[in-house]
């Protein structure tokens, strides 16, 4: 693999496993919302499985884009992540669309999110 193919797998894997980290978290948090009448231990113990799979795609993304980014930028990325993952999930599963005082404030955390990778 050249270098420039490693960097880049370096710099684009931590990112994509963290998109799959979220979509996990998600559904374990708010996935249940679809169905209430599920027993509240059975909600737990499904989260919880989907928890797990979570923690095997952040833990690696953290570990190995520790070697690319600060811990501060990995922390941004995955909130950026987290916030899209969830805008979209919202829309499309739960059948709940954003109101425009959260895109703005999901729009004003992105903002914020660039001071972070700026070169001061």
């Amino acid at each position: 693999m050249s270098v420039a193919a490693t960097l880049l797998s370096s710099r684009l894997l931590p990112p994509l496993l963290l998109i799959g980290s979220n979509v996990f978290m998600t559904f374990a948090w708010y996935g249940h919302l679809r169905f209430k009448t599920v027993p509240l231990p059975a909600a737990i113990i499904a989260s919880w499985m989907l928890a797990l799979v979570e923690y095997c795609l952040a833990v690696p993304a953290n570990r190995w884009g520790s070697a690319v980014y600060s811990t501060a930028q990995l922390k941004t990325i995955q909130e950026v992540i987290t916030l899209a993952v969830f805008a979209i999930f919202s829309i499309v599963y739960l059948n709940e669309p954003l109101a425009w005082n959260c895109v703005v404030g999901f729009a004003l955390i992105g903002a914020g999110a660039l001071l972070v990778f700026h070169p001061w």
